[in-house]
């Protein structure tokens, strides 16, 4: 995707503000995300080699042109179509709308097929043509995602399309996209590791994602760093994207996607440009099934905040005091100081939703340790007796009544329950 100049605090502190995106959703479709999804920017043509390769590494929704949409059957993976007629400019066009039409009624009953392309990070402007071809391809093929993606926070008053700080133009930005295009997932990018230090930005970025994909009703996708492009941005190790992981999870992300997995001009990358994997395709080969396990543990369940204790970052929550889930030894609140890395917890709620608009009651807890340098130990003390979530077997194990000791590796984290009643 393309990229934009990183900062290094350049950029007016904000607070998250209530009333992100208007509460009417987009109108219901038949396209649902299924198991969560693992995908990643920019790789090379799927052959079945590289759809082996990735499936064995966990990635489950793979980019794919007409012709390798069987390469991504054979290994049971989805498949993101890219296609040169899934573009704006087609309806614009007879013959080429033509054509799409028939590309879309050569492709929609493939079992491959979970999504089509059309664009990234597009400025507001382009919304209203967006959204006629989101519709027209939602009319022909309701069963299919029509995938876009936005741009982060950090992106200018130019690129958004919209005016103000960067909570005011950010939020307008979402909202104008919700409502005009009315996307069924929302997906946007977020690159926190400079050579610097750490950005300011990834839980300002990752809290305004978070609200309006609740509000709108809809799933929300977080690309995250996997490489460098450039001098000022670091490659991450398999620590720091262990950290992407479960800070994503803890926000309620669905979706994960790295950038990139290999691609000319980047350095680090999943894997090198002869195809042998990276020491990062064997980190998110672990992470990348822990994190298809728990979004699906969660995925009936609603988002119900996600709070910080430690550092709390630009945008973040600190945990309240009355919340009926805590650590022990209690965190202290320490002033955060980017660049230098988070340090402290993530505490991200789950339950069912609550009625008639009152908010519903944790059920479930991810516990993220955010410091990727050392892992740690901690005990979650909940309001009653809970258990704890194992990613590799997909089982509960019970903890010592209403404490679970959890040790946490650098920037990992746990699924921990109440228990259900019998």
């Amino acid at each position: 995707m393309a990229k934009i100049a990183h900062f290094a605090g350049i950029l007016p502190a904000a607070t998250l503000a209530a009333g992100l995106v208007p509460t009417t959703a987009a109108a219901p479709q038949d396209w649902q995300i299924g198991a969560p999804i693992v995908t990643y920017w920019a790789g090379p043509e799927l052959t079945d080699a590289v759809a082996r390769q990735m499936a064995e590494g966990g990635w489950n929704l793979v980019w794919c042109s007409e012709k390798t949409l069987d390469v991504a059957q054979r290994h049971g993976l989805r498949a993101l179509l890219q296609d040169g007629l899934l573009s704006v400019a087609t309806l614009r066009d007879p013959e080429k709308k033509a054509q799409l039409d028939a590309l879309i009624a050569r492709v929609k009953d493939h079992p491959a097929l979970y999504a089509y392309f059309l664009g990234d990070e597009p400025n507001a402007s382009a919304f209203p043509a967006l959204g006629n071809l989101v519709a027209y391809l939602r009319a022909r093929d309701p069963a299919h995602l029509a995938y876009l993606n936005l741009f982060p926070t950090y992106a200018s008053n130019e690129q958004l399309g919209n005016q103000g700080d960067v909570v005011t133009a950010y939020q307008a930005h979402l909202r104008q996209y919700v409502g005009i295009v009315q996307p069924a997932l929302i997906s946007y990018d977020h690159y926190h590791f400079t050579s610097n230090g750490d950005g300011d930005q990834y839980f300002l970025n990752l809290g305004l994602i978070r609200q309006a994909a609740l509000a709108a009703g809809v799933p929300f996708l977080n690309i995250v760093q996997a490489c460098s492009w450039t001098p000022s941005m670091r490659v991450p190790n398999g620590d720091e994207l262990r950290w992407l992981t479960y800070t994503s999870l803890a926000y309620g992300a669905q979706g994960i996607s790295h950038y990139v997995y290999c691609w000319p001009g980047h350095t680090g990358m999943i894997a090198n440009p002869d195809g042998t994997p990276t020491e990062r395709y064997h980190a998110a080969k672990v992470h990348n099934r822990d994190f298809a396990a728990i979004a699906a543990q969660l995925q009936p369940l609603r988002s119900l905040g996600a709070y910080h204790l430690g550092n709390i970052p630009e945008g973040a929550q600190a945990l309240p005091a009355d919340f009926p889930f805590t650590l022990d030894p209690p965190v202290p609140t320490v002033a955060y100081e980017p660049p230098k890395p988070i340090q402290g917890f993530c505490l991200g709620t789950f339950g069912p939703a609550g009625r008639a608009g009152q908010p519903g009651k944790p059920t479930h807890v991810v516990v993220v340790n955010l410091d990727y340098r050392q892992g740690t130990t901690t005990t979650l003390v909940g309001p009653g007796p809970l258990d704890v979530f194992d990613p590799t077997t997909g089982e509960w194990t019970r903890a010592s009544g209403r404490r679970a000791e959890l040790r946490l590796p650098p920037g990992g984290g746990a699924l921990v329950r109440l228990r259900p009643r019998r």
